[in-house]
This record gives structure tokens, C-alpha cells and sequence, in this order.
């Protein structure tokens, strides 16, 4: 095997080779400071005294990353000891090729708490941007990751009180794989067993073929202007979250094809970025690089839809805080356009409103108030560049801006074989092709290059037969495919941890449903006493009548708007109860005459399913949404992952609609479900022919998850090498039988081979075409009780190496070293707060019920989810100090178990103040201080133990000695929430 030395020796002689300075004398903290001064005082000349360089030091050091991050790119000011002001960069950030490059092996950070080792970082202007990490083994990078991220997380680490803190980039390389991500604030720079994952990315080049090798990676990515131009162009400062991002490699390519085109003045072009590659985020980068060219007198974003010129406002705002502003009328974009202010120079738009501006019938007059810019270069970027562009609209652009260069984002173009098809039942609408208005491709990033890279997730399609039913507008029809989803729903959503959306023809089944469901969920409901409705909600236009923000928003919607010209008044007295039912189940008060509140509030509630029940009720959630055409193209939530399709979809429809489910969470969304009504087998097909490229068999490789066949043959494998792993223990393979595993090493290889029986498990678990011969193979593999106790065994095992890996470290075996436990896969959607309460208080109750558990089973159930681990213990203790019998309803059970929790914590914090000398009084104020805050203040802290009257040596040994008592209270009393400071003691 390749020493990690040899792989750090080449890669420092790789990186000389790019004309790297390496400066083997860079050691320490002391060596790093003395280059760094000597640099800024070179660049910014500059001679400072000793005391000014360490206030200087002291000014620009600062825990905080972000902020850190923004005085690198900045032009800051420094008063000097004559008062006078020193104005000055850290680097060159008019050109960052001009900067020095040095790189620098084996640092050794040596502060009060600490002794860290780095292996290789580089160098700016003397300023540490890089943090290069090499390993020799094949490890996963969610496991680099974590190392790096506990790493920087330790007291003392020198990234928070040394000129670490600037580090921008992380690297991980094994030489053979190397990955990629930005350093971030601990909020977004964490692991947890829920999604809290840091994006990572492997390099890639235009072709979108990956760069692996490290000596690749180095010569691609680390040439000194390449790595600048990242820094300094290419990563984005998230204001609104206080977060760093680093572009991915496809929309680099795009942003620059933009950028060149325009310098170059080559004419128009467009991008084929897939849906949920972050296209906004890449046309936002586009548009601020085009504020600084001065040929350019104006560059409009524009969007199709009023939802969307919202949501890409908000999050081009969120990009850059205040980079857009609402232009809520035509006269304000003509206003906009006409300004000469430079923050005028990027506008949102709708192409609506641009319609009205250019249009030489309106009666404002708008066009010739225009006229100073009919000469001029103005560019033209829309969100999605089909559609509404492709008409009238498009055609005045072109005509009163000759000068002017469009440039178009799309998920997924029109070409000639999908540029007529149907979007109306019946009826037959034709478009040009993408081409045609754009001219030329600059880059694509398909759907098949992102399920690849794992940016979206692979579909499974459950095609379901319902026999006897040719008219899909019968009644019959619209029962079964009712009774489909009420018995499916909780698989297919993982039993409610995501959302779903139906997807109908016409406004007129809409409504139907929306009342077949009401009725088929009372009968549920009579029947069985323990049935939990679906939370059922729908949307869908109303007619327009002369509604400006209606019309605007059915430009889009054509099914919707073709439905209201037929007996409007029936569909509006239907929205309208929709409406009220809606205001009644969520406590709300939206109108018809407001409805675009009502959209707002309900795409809010689909988005919403992110959070627990236990942190929202799920009372306030929707579980199935009723549309037709709304939502099925341009929106995002990563907590929908079911669409269920009873209407005919084709071609860029079809996709954009599957779209919607295929976001990446974590390994508890393995992939997007769609289950559908109609025989759609084969326009399924040809999409994805035209829009992967392929073959319809290499398509299917791609875009679909393995038939469930091939699934279960990999979990029975996954069973069969646990198996094998416990008998070559001379174990049984019983959950009872992992505690006798031998050491560290032997529950670390126990913890792998469960990890991928449980993994397959997720997977089986959201198939909704399982037959039962399937099923009950799956149970013979492996029984329920079995897998349960396994879970259990594996979470306190898990626990138990983790915390081994911490307190070894670099020393603890190799196998220990390496592990991911990826609690993720243990996150029952099952066993959340609600269904726990809600299982407690049956469990009390006389009266029999098929959902009643023994105390051991409800015990046995919440062991084996990693969802309630910090609880875990709390609840157990709860659940014991219950009788049954005394019939504690839901309510009674959480004030019940809310006072446990306070009588124990109070009693958890007498018997700290007991132990140092100190009253409860004072110690549950500080607590609560620090909670209502969310911050630890060290001279809280002082203050609290002053009555003692302590030496300072005595009061930092009681300091040390409160906190170990203290910390792992305040974390669970905090819930989860980060405490700010509080790491320091951890």
C-alpha cells in the first residue's frame, strides 16, 4: 500500500511544478504569522510595529468563517497607533493571480488546548485558503468529511483564534479519489442522524466526465489563477444564511460559456441544466459577473410564471441580500430600466410584464418611453426558455432590442419531436425548438448526469393496472385509484416523513377527487376506529375574470385556463369550498379574491413536511395535494417524493412533472416514487430516449431503480454476510449476540454489515409494487422483531465506537477509524414524537386496540430508531413510571411527560449545585440564560462561582470540573438547537 508520506511528497513536488513556492519553514503558528505580515506589509506598503501587527491580527481573526470570509474578498480599513487610517486588502482581489503561492506541509498548531497536525494547505498572500487532507484508504466522504468536520471542531483547533480561520476549501484525496467542499460555520458544517450533510463534489470537465486522480485533480483545479478564480469568483457568500458555497463544476462551465459569449458578442445560446441542479444559482452568478461589464447597459432575469418571479427573487436575494427588488407593475420594470443606478443594472422580471412594456397597443405608451435603450446591449436571461417565450412576447424583445443577446436555462429543451404535443386533452399546441430561438447549446448538464453525480435521485414507476376501467373519467376509476393511494400512501411516503401530489386532467376531476377522497376517508374511518386521515388539500386556478394575476399566472397553465372558459361559475363555487374547507383545517382566512395568498400558503405547507412533528404538528402538513397543472413544473421541496399521475403527460411535461419527487435528502429518500393511473408505459420511454440520449435499456439503467426482484436478491446477499460475519465469530446470528463480539475491530466489522441489510431494508420499504410471495420473503430473510432488536443492538453499538473514534483518534484501529455510521438509515419516519405519545397513551388504556403494545414492544420500538436517541433514555424512564389502566389521553401524556422531563432535570441540577458549592438558585438562572439565549457566556460563568471567592488557578479547575457535569444537560435541554460557545467546553 502507498504511504501517506509518499502521496504528501508527490503532491508537494506536483504543486512546485505549477510554480508553487514550498516553504518547508513553515512549521508552526509563529512561522505562519511572521510570512503573513511580511506579505501584507509587502502588498499594501506598508511597515507596521510589532503592537499594530497584533491588533491587526487581533481585528482580523475571527471565529466566525463567514465573516472571515468576507474581509478576504474586501477592502477593509485599520487605525494605526497615530490614528491615522490604513485602508488594505489580505490579498490581491483585483487580480489573484498576482498573489503569491506557496504551499506548506506538516503544520503543527500549537495553542493552549491543542497540538494539531495539518497535512498540506495552501497558501495566499500568506493567508491558509486550502486544507488538503490525505488518506491511504478507500474511504467513503461522508467519513472524510466527518473527520474533518470533528477536526475542526475541537477546542483549541486554531481555525477559530489563528489566521486559520480564513480556510475557504477542503480537500480529501486517497490519490486515487479526491473530493472537494467549502468550510463553513458549524451550522452548516455538521453531521446529524436526520440530513445535515455537507455537499460534496467531485471535479469535472466540461464533458462532464469526472477528475479523480489526484494528480489530475492538481493540475485542473490547484494552477495558481484557476484555484484563485474559484475563490474569488466562484464561491458565493450566502448573506441571508450566513453560508459559503462553492459552485459545482457543470455551473462554472455554464456561467463562464455565458460570460465569453457576451464578451465575444457571439450571439445567443442557452443551457441545459436539469431540474434541481441549481440553475438559479448559476444564472445569478452569470448576472453579477455581468454588472461589472461595462458594454452592457442592462441584463434582465426572466422568469414565466408571477409564483416563480417570487421564488427566483427570494433566492437571488438570499444569494446577495437586497440584489433584486420586487417590480410588483410594468411602470416600475420601465422605471428600472430606465435608471442608471447599478443597483438597477440585474432586474427580475416576468416575461408578462416585459410583454406589456414592449407592447405597441398598450395605452401607457410604455415602448417609447424605452426608446433611449433600443440601441443598446442588453441581455436577456430566462429561467426556463420554452413556453411563454416562444410567442409574441419573444418576437418584440427581438424586434425592439436588435442589439440586445438572449440566453435561456432549461431542464429540458424542445426539440422537433417534442415540439408539438399535447397539453390539452384533445387539442394539439406546436412551439418552436429550443434551437431554433437560442441558436446553440453552450453547456449541458442532464438528468443523466445528475442522477450520476447523485445531485437527483433515480425514479421507481409502479405502473398500476386497473382492471376493467376504459373510462378514466368514471367514477369507478377515480374509486380505484383512490383506494391505490389510501393503501399505499404510507409506503410509498415513508410512512409520512415526505408529501405527496396527485396529479389530475382537469379541473373538473380535481374537484371530483378532492370530494371522493372527504368521503372515502370518513368511511375509512367508520370502519376503523384507529385510522389517521390523510391530510388532503387542492389547488387550481380560478377564472381569471379580468384578474391581471390570474391571467398572468395561467399563461402556464393551459389545461387550467382552457377548464375555466366552461361553466366558470361551478369551478369558482368549488375553489371556493375548497377554499373554506382549508381555512377550517388550518385555521386560516384566504379568499378567492386573494388566491394568490392561498397558492403561497399552500406550496408553504408542502414545504413545511422538512420538519418533525414534533417541531410542527402534523396537523399542519399536507400529505396529498390535489393539482393539474400548478406545481408540476418550477417547484422545489426535498420532502415531496411521491407523485401520483392520473393524466397524460409526454416528452418535457412528463419529465418536468417526475421532477418534482427527486430531490436529494439522505438515504431515507432513496429515490423519487411515481405511481401511475394510465397506460403511460410508453410515452415514459420515449422521454427518456430523448432526454437521456440512450437506448431505452441504458436509459432505464440510469433513470430507474433496480425491479424489486434484483433489490431483494441484494438484501437477502446483505442477511447472508451478516450471517457469515457472526458464525466466523463463532456467534449465532441473534441480536442477542452482538454484545459478545470481541473488541473494538469486531463490532466495527458487526456495524458494516448491518449498515447494508438495514440499507437494502430502506430501500424495500418504499416499494409499492411488492407482491405477497415478496413480502413475505423479506420477513423470512430477516423477521420484523428480529430487525428491530438488530436496530437496537446496532444504535447502542454505533454509540458506543463513536465514542472510541473520538477518544482514540488518529490511535484507534484502523477498522474503528474509518467507520460511517450512518444514522440516517436508523431514522424511522414511523417513530416520531407524535406516534410515540400517541402509543403511550393506548398503552394505558383498558380498552383493547390492534395498535395497543406491551410495555417491553413500545420499549423495544423506540431502541431500535435512531430518530429519538438523545430522548431515548427519558422516555424509557417515562414510559416505566406509567401504570396501566388510568386511561391518559395524547394531552394528558405530554404535560405528563413534560413535567418528568422538568422534575428531572431539576433534580439533575440540585445535584450539580450540591456537588460545586453553589445554590440551584443561581445555577438554574444561568441555565436559563443561556437557553433563552442560545449562547454560553464564559463571564456568566465567573460570575456564577464569584460567591465562592476562588484563586484563579482553583476557579479554572471548578470551571472545568462544572462544565463536564454541565454540558451534556444543557444539550439536551437544548433540544438539538446549537448553543453558540458552548463547543469550547465539549
Amino acid at each position: 500500500m502507498v504511504k501517506e508520506a509518499d502521496i504528501e511528497y508527490g503532491l508537494v513536488g506536483k504543486l512546485q511544478d505549477l510554480k508553487y513556492t514550498y516553504r518547508q519553514d513553515i512549521r508552526d503558528r509563529k512561522a505562519l504569522e511572521l510570512n503573513f505580515r511580511q506579505k501584507f506589509e509587502a502588498l499594501n506598503r506598508v511597515k507596521l510595529t510589532d503592537a499594530e501587527f497584533d491588533k491587526l491580527l487581533n481585528e482580523i481573526i475571527n471565529p466566525d468563517v463567514f465573516k472571515a470570509s468576507n474581509h478576504l474578498r474586501k477592502r477593509n480599513t485599520f487605525i494605526r497607533e497615530d490614528d491615522t487610517p490604513l485602508h488594505y486588502t489580505l490579498v490581491n482581489i483585483k487580480d489573484w493571480c498576482k498573489n503569491d503561492f506557496e504551499v506548506i506541509n506538516q503544520l503543527r498548531m500549537n495553542t493552549q488546548n491543542s497540538n494539531h497536525r495539518y497535512d498540506v494547505i495552501l497558501l495566499i498572500n500568506g493567508v491558509p485558503v486550502v486544507q488538503i487532507e490525505l488518506k491511504t484508504l478507500e474511504i467513503s466522504p461522508n467519513r472524510a468529511m466527518q473527520q474533518i468536520v470533528d477536526y475542526k471542531n475541537d477546542i483549541g483547533n486554531g481555525y477559530a483564534n489563528s489566521l486559520m480561520c480564513f480556510m475557504q476549501l477542503f480537500i480529501v484525496s486517497n490519490k486515487t479519489r479526491t473530493f472537494y467542499f467549502s468550510n463553513n460555520n458549524n451550522k452548516h458544517f455538521a453531521f446529524n442522524a436526520d440530513e445535515q450533510f455537507l455537499p460534496v463534489y467531485t471535479l469535472a470537465k466540461e464533458d462532464n466526465s469526472k477528475i479523480n486522480h489526484l494528480d489530475d485533480f492538481t493540475d485542473k483545479f490547484l494552477a495558481k489563477c484557476t484555484l484563485g478564480e474559484m475563490i474569488s469568483r466562484y464561491m458565493v457568500l450566502v448573506e441571508t444564511e450566513q453560508k459559503i458555497l462553492v459552485m459545482r463544476p457543470y455551473q462554472i462551465y455554464a456561467v463562464k460559456a455565458i460570460v465569453d459569449c457576451i464578451e465575444q458578442d457571439r450571439g445567443n445560446g442557452y443551457i441545459w441544466h436539469t431540474t434541481g441542479s441549481g440553475k438559479t444559482l448559476t444564472s445569478f452568478k452569470a448576472s453579477t459577473l455581468l454588472k461589472d461589464n461595462d458594454a452592457i447597459e442592462k441584463c434582465l432575469f426572466v422568469v414565466d410564471r408571477k409564483d416563480l418571479d417570487r421564488q427566483t427573487r427570494e433566492e437571488f436575494n438570499k444569494f446577495q441580500e437586497g440584489s433584486v427588488e420586487e417590480n410588483t407593475n410594468t411602470k416600475t420594470l420601465v422605471r428600472r430600466m430606465l435608471s442608471t443606478d447599478y443597483a438597477d443594472k440585474v432586474i427580475v422580471t416576468t416575461i408578462q410584464k416585459l410583454g406589456l412594456a414592449l407592447d405597441t397597443k398598450n395605452d401607457k405608451n410604455y415602448i417609447e418611453h424605452l426608446e433611449p435603450l433600443k440601441d443598446k446591449r442588453v441581455v436577456f436571461i430566462f429561467d426556463e426558455c420554452h413556453r411563454s417565450q416562444f410567442g409574441e412576447n419573444h418576437k418584440a424583445i427581438v424586434e425592439f432590442f436588435p442589439k440586445a443577446q438572449l440566453f435561456g436555462f432549461t431542464g429540458t429543451p424542445i426539440f422537433e419531436e417534442n415540439a408539438t404535443y399535447k397539453t390539452i386533452e384533445g387539442e394539439t399546441a406546436s412551439y418552436k425548438t429550443t434551437e431554433d430561438v437560442f441558436q446553440k447549446e453552450l453547456h449541458a448538464y442532464t438528468i443523466t448526469n445528475a442522477i450520476e453525480d447523485k445531485n437527483v435521485l433515480r425514479f421507481h414507476i409502479d405502473y398500476f393496472n386497473i382492471k376493467g376501467q376504459q373510462d378514466l373519467k368514471s367514477l369507478s376509476h377515480k374509486m380505484a385509484v383512490i383506494d391505490a393511494i389510501l393503501k399505499k400512501h404510507d409506503k410509498a411516503t415513508h410512512y409520512k416523513r415526505f408529501n405527496a401530489i396527485l396529479a389530475t386532467s382537469s379541473i373538473s376531476d380535481a374537484i371530483e377527487y378532492y370530494h371522493l377522497f372527504k368521503q372515502n376517508q370518513r368511511e375509512y374511518a367508520e370502519i376503523n376506529p384507529d385510522y389517521r386521515p390523510l391530510q388532503i388539500a387542492c389547488v387550481f386556478s380560478p377564472p381569471a375574470e379580468g384578474n391581471t394575476d390570474v391571467k398572468q399566472l395561467q399563461e402556464d397553465l393551459p389545461q387550467e385556463k382552457a377548464d375555466n372558459e366552461i361553466e366558470p361559475n361551478i369551478k369558482k363555487a368549488a375553489l371556493k369550498t375548497i377554499i373554506a374547507d382549508y381555512n377550517t383545517q388550518y385555521n386560516t382566512n384566504h379568499r378567492i379574491a386573494d388566491f394568490d395568498l392561498y397558492y403561497q400558503d399552500v406550496q408553504q405547507r408542502i414545504k413545511d413536511q422538512k420538519y418533525t412533528n414534533k417541531d410542527y404538528a402534523h396537523k399542519n402538513k399536507i400529505d396529498v395535494l390535489i393539482v393539474v397543472d400548478m406545481l408540476l413544473t418550477g417547484f422545489d421541496s426535498k420532502y415531496l417524493n411521491t407523485l401520483y399521475v392520473d393524466k397524460n403527460l409526454k416528452y418535457h411535461g412528463l419529465i418536468q412533472a417526475y421532477s418534482r419527487t427527486n430531490r436529494v435528502i439522505n438515504d431515507t429518500k432513496p429515490y423519487g416514487n411515481i405511481l401511475v393511473f394510465r397506460d403511460q408505459e410508453e410515452e415514459v420511454n420515449k422521454a427518456m430516449i430523448r432526454f437521456s440520449g440512450a437506448k431505452i435499456e441504458k436509459a432505464k439503467e440510469i433513470w430507474l431503480v433496480e425491479a424489486a426482484p434484483k433489490v431483494i436478491e441484494k438484501y437477502k446477499e446483505a442477511v447472508e454476510q451478516l450471517t457469515k460475519f457472526m458464525e466466523a465469530k463463532g456467534l449465532a446470528c441473534s441480536p442477542s449476540e452482538v454484545n459478545n463480539l470481541k473488541g473494538d475491530e469486531a463490532r466495527a466489522g458487526f456495524i458494516n454489515a448491518f449498515k447494508e441489510v438495514q440499507r437494502y431494508k430502506t430501500q424495500l420499504d418504499q416499494y409499492t409494487d411488492l407482491n405477497d410471495t415478496q413480502t413475505e420473503t423479506i420477513e423470512v430473510l430477516l423477521p420484523n422483531e428480529d430487525l428491530r432488536s438488530f436496530k437496537s443492538v446496532y444504535l447502542d453499538t454505533a454509540k458506543s465506537l463513536q465514542a472510541a473514534q473520538a477518544k482514540g483518534g488518529d490511535q484507534a484501529p484502523e477498522d474503528v477509524q474509518q467507520l460511517d455510521f450512518e444514522y440516517v438509515l436508523f431514522s424511522s419516519a414511523i417513530i416520531d414524537y407524535d406516534y410515540i405519545i400517541g402509543l403511550i397513551a393506548t398503552f394505558t388504556q383498558d380498552k383493547p386496540s390492534k395498535n395497543k403494545m406491551t410495555r417491553e414492544e413500545l420499549i423495544n420500538l423506540l431502541s431500535s430508531s435512531a430518530n429519538l436517541m438523545e430522548e431515548r433514555e427519558d422516555i424509557i424512564a417515562y414510559i416505566n413510571s406509567l401504570k396501566v389502566g388510568f386511561g391518559l389521553d395524547e394531552k394528558d401524556i405530554r404535560k405528563g411527560y413534560q413535567k418528568f422531563k422538568d422534575d428531572k432535570a431539576a433534580k439533575e441540577i440540585q445535584t450539580i449545585a450540591d456537588k460545586q458549592g453553589i445554590t440551584a438558585l443561581s445555577l438554574n438562572a444561568f441555565i436559563d440564560e443561556i437557553l433563552n439565549r442560545m449562547i454560553f457566556d464564559g463571564e456568566k460563568l465567573t460570575d456564577l462561582l464569584e460567591p465562592l471567592d476562588l484563586g484563579w488557578k482553583d476557579r479554572s479547575i471548578k470551571e472545568k470540573d462544572l462544565m463536564e457535569d454541565l454540558v451534556p444537560l444543557l444539550n439536551k435541554l437544548a433540544q438539538g438547537r446549537e448553543i453558540a460557545g458552548l463547543n469550547a467546553y465539549e
